[in-house]
């Protein structure tokens, strides 16, 4: 067995990673050890979750945000952005829509937009639970105080993504504003997790300023951390942001950090994300393939799926939600796996 099989088993047996392990996959070319990354990976999430993949909803309600990530194109200083915001009728009927495909886990996603108060989110989110009692609600809204958080999950919220984007102070500066703090970043995440949600936390792969030591920051803060789901996609620039000009990140880093995700830690629900399918036409598929177990396939109404552009070239704006739905289907069945009609929670 070569040296990188060789690690990559001791990664799989210890369900852990040392910075020098990870330097070594990280940069290795040899591509026989990177296919037995994936494959072990792959095997991992199918002795947990077989071959089934869990289809989340995706509604894009809001791209008002309070924010100035220096990553985002729906910042708050992007005068070029097209804004928008759902009505709750329009959100129920995107829900209503995604039912009827089979979805059972809807994905409220926005930016952080003070025009939804906790009270009309909670109303909103009590509106779906009474309607579809045999969903989870997953909201991805932002930083909030734990008091709110404690609120949405009173009236039915099962789960929060909120992306930590860096585990290094220094890094995250770099990536945001100075209004924007770190430490209650990573506090929010703590507060989910007591309050009782399923938690995914995660980063953009090859943002600037990312190193192998920042990445082995983030490994160490998702052991620590022990999120049920893990966010993760390549770093695609937008062209009204400040990083418009810098390099996206790869759909081979992306890859090996699905799979090193996967190996330390088994269970995590991992989706194989739009952005991957957005810089390789297979990126999902091959995802799936490196451990990857979830896809969310877009609910939002076609004429605003254009405007909620987080990176360029972002795929399936066009799409009816039955088209996005029915292509993943066939997507993965390509590859042997079959999507299920399921609320898809973690498996402890």
């Amino acid at each position: 067995m070569n040296k990188i099989k060789q690690i990559v088993a001791v990664i799989r047996d210890r369900q852990d990673i040392t910075k020098e392990e990870l330097q070594l996959v990280l940069q290795t070319k040899d591509t026989d050890g990177i296919q037995y990354l994936y494959d072990m990976a792959k095997e991992t999430a199918q002795t947990v979750y077989g071959n089934q993949v869990f289809i989340r909803g995706l509604i894009e309600f809001t791209n008002y945000c309070r924010n100035d990530c220096y990553y985002c194109g729906i910042r708050k200083s992007n005068t070029q952005a097209q804004r928008y915001r759902l009505t709750g009728e329009q959100i129920l009927s995107c829900c209503k829509t995604g039912y009827e495909l089979g979805f059972r886990t809807f994905v409220l996603q926005g930016g952080e937009d003070g025009f939804f108060t906790d009270e009309k989110l909670c109303s909103l989110i009590s509106e779906i639970k009474k309607n579809y009692p045999d969903c989870a609600v997953t909201l991805s809204i932002g930083e909030r105080e734990k008091e709110s958080y404690q609120r949405f999950f009173d009236v039915g919220a099962d789960r929060y993504l909120l992306r930590h984007e860096t585990a290094q102070e220094c890094h995250y500066k770099s990536l945001h504003p100075s209004a924007m703090s770190f430490e209650h970043r990573r506090q929010c995440l703590y507060n989910l997790k007591e309050i009782g949600y399923q938690v995914g936390c995660g980063f953009m792969v090859g943002s600037p300023g990312q190193t192998v030591e920042t990445l082995y920051e983030d490994l160490r803060f998702i052991k620590e951390l022990a999120p049920h789901m893990v966010g993760i996609g390549p770093f695609i620039p937008q062209k009204d942001t400040p990083f418009a000009g810098k390099a996206a990140g790869t759909m081979e880093q992306t890859l090996k950090l699905l799979s090193i995700i996967r190996l330390i830690h088994p269970h995590v629900l991992l989706p194989a994300t739009t952005a991957l399918g957005t810089i390789h036409p297979k990126g999902r598929e091959k995802g799936i393939l490196a451990g990857a177990n979830v896809v969310m396939p877009n609910l939002s109404p076609v004429n605003v799926r254009e405007k909620y552009k987080l990176y360029d070239n972002k795929i399936c704006t066009g799409d009816e939600a039955a088209e996005c739905r029915f292509c993943m289907q066939r997507r993965m069945e390509s590859i042997g796996y079959q999507v299920v009609t399921d609320r898809g929670d973690y498996r402890p």
